[in-house]
């Protein structure tokens, strides 16, 4: 997503490559990609019979190039390299696809071989690695074995299927990167990763799709549905769940084409023979991306004055302009405000954990304060002896305030670690509790055992503390064991479903802004918990305080 996003629904932008070029002439705009946004059904090459499954997409035509530029693009695709076993289900592929050409390239021995070992790795690789493709590299001969391999060239260059998704071709042809949530072929692991089901035999890039949209016409009306077979060339995680439950990437011209937004030929409605214009290639969108250190808004009004520039540039007696910059369809705004609906909710979550954070500083507050009340009466005649010896009063709340400021600096310092510590580490934490090692348990049993032996032995001289503390102990220990002996049995345990918190993986970047309020707001409420005690400590009479037992 760009920093500043420019949209005019679904009857497009004329004119938009002029508008980018506009764009990119400001210093403060780093990148700009057009992008073609719609939705469409999406026919997949599952399940194994005639009847295939459809997903509703969200379809978004794009530039490779130009928005690898703005977007992170590259880092979101999956599929970097071919690992071994859809190296082998490519080879397959390959062979029974061009069966003919094969069998006729091989001499009579080499073809029952490779037929033969062919249909057994197509049986037993949904459910093991069979290393199909080493038998046959050592069994044929050079030339059988490198006709065999030109057949596909992700069997050679393991990277094509990362540079396939990158140029939205596959063998040539305009190609499908899809979500990785949109195929129910790829399940997510206990561990956060994602593993392609029958030991990847639904592996997208293998396949081809289906996809048909509904144009809509200028006046509004719905168009007959246009549709278009593509292969997969990869698929992408943005890391945002309903992101890669229902977008797929298609190239720009192909997205034009089935919402009849490529240019066309405009002819007198009188006489159809005579063209009298053209209208332009149309877009929905314009993402820009600012140079680092670009504020959203600040962006957003630079886009807006050069939009007012290229319309105001447009030449005389264009046929078809650009939508106005005051047209109510045309909307300039940051990606702050276009998510505004996705992020609303985050940020109340976030302002709800700020209120029981001020729920929790009152708590802090009461606590410092029935502590150091406790210390106050504890230490009456020590601070009788310093108010007889002439500490003032003040002095005496400045020692108790000391003592609350280094409780409060110190535990605030070392709850930042400790939360700087678990949020960086928060999903190999989570992979370990829904994965939990057979260590966790061993380790459980083992302090449990030396618990109940601590407690015996502590407890032979009468002494009723130590069986409650080893009770305790041996019960804790005991259940930390069983609860990894079940999560094992039931062969993990997913905790932080995707679905449910809109992103793949537990974000872990720490703010550090929040955390330095956080931090003050605490020594403050420390400090305010010890004020009254201090109080109280400094109004004490000094001769009542000496005669204190």
């Amino acid at each position: 997503m760009g920093d500043v996003v420019v949209t005019y629904g679904l009857s497009g932008m004329p004119h938009y490559d002029k508008l980018m070029g506009t764009l990119k002439q400001h210093e403060s705009v780093e990148a700009v990609t057009p992008i073609v946004d719609g939705w469409g059904l999406l026919r997949m090459p599952y399940p194994d019979r005639d009847a295939k499954q459809s997903e509703t997409v969200q379809v978004w035509g794009i530039e490779p190039t130009s928005f690898a530029e703005v977007t992170k693009f590259a880092d979101s695709l999956q599929w970097k390299s071919v690992s071994e076993d859809q190296r082998d289900w490519l080879l397959i592929d390959a062979i029974r696809e061009h069966e003919h050409e094969v069998l006729t390239q091989l001499s009579e021995e080499h073809r029952e071989f490779v037929i033969e070992h062919v249909n057994n790795a197509a049986r037993n690789l949904n459910f093991e690695s069979v290393g199909l493709f080493e038998t046959l590299s050592k069994q044929l001969s050079e030339a059988d074995w490198e006709f065999i391999l030109s057949l596909d060239s992700r069997l050679t260059n393991e990277g094509d299927v990362l540079a396939h998704g990158l140029s939205l071709e596959r063998d040539g042809k305009p190609a499908i990167v899809s979500g990785l949530h949109v195929s129910e072929g790829n399940e997510r692991q206990d561990d956060g990763s994602y593993q392609v089901i029958r030991n990847d035999y639904w592996w997208l890039p293998r396949y081809t799709g289906t996809l048909t949209m509904l144009p809509i016409d200028a006046q509004g009306g719905i168009i007959e549905p246009e549709s278009v077979v593509m292969p997969f060339a990869n698929e992408f995680m943005s890391g945002v769940y309903i992101i890669d439950d229902t977008r797929i990437f298609v190239p720009l011209h192909v997205a034009q084409k089935l919402l009849h937004l490529d240019a066309a030929e405009i002819v007198d409605e009188d006489d159809p023979t005579e063209v009298v214009g053209v209208d332009p290639a149309r877009v929905t969108s314009v993402l820009v991306r600012g140079v680092e250190g670009t504020d959203a808004n600040e962006l957003r009004a630079i886009v807006q004055s050069s939009y007012l520039k290229f319309y105001d540039e447009m030449p005389v007696g264009t046929f078809v302009m650009p939508p106005p910059l005051g047209d109510p369809g045309l909307v300039i705004q940051t990606w702050e405000d276009q998510q505004r609906s996705f992020t609303g909710p985050v940020e109340k979550e976030r302002e709800l954990m700020r209120t029981l954070f001020s729920i929790i500083y009152l708590v802090v507050a009461a606590l410092i304060l029935s502590i150091f009340w406790s210390i106050v009466f504890e230490k009456t005649k020590d601070i009788g002896i310093l108010r007889s010896i002439g500490a003032s009063r003040l002095s005496v709340v400045w020692v108790f305030l000391q003592f609350a400021l280094v409780i409060g600096v110190t535990g605030a310092l070392l709850g930042s670690f400790l939360g700087w510590l678990i949020t960086t580490n928060i999903n190999a934490i989570h992979e370990a509790l829904g994965n939990p090692p057979i260590s966790i348990a061993i380790g459980a049993i083992i302090l449990g055992c030396l618990t109940i032996a601590w407690m015996l032995k502590r407890s032979r001289n009468g002494d009723f503390l130590p069986i409650v503390l080893g009770t305790l102990g041996a019960i804790l220990f005991a259940c930390i064991a069983l609860v990894v002996f079940d999560i094992r049995a039931m062969g993990g345990l997913v905790i932080w479903d995707a679905s449910v918190y809109y992103f793949s993986h537990i974000p872990n970047d720490v703010d550090w802004n929040a955390a330095i309020v956080t931090s003050i707001g605490a020594v403050v409420f420390c400090l305010i918990g010890a004020a009254i005690p201090s109080a109280k400590a400094a109004d004490i009479d000094p001769v009542k305080a000496l005669r204190h037992e």
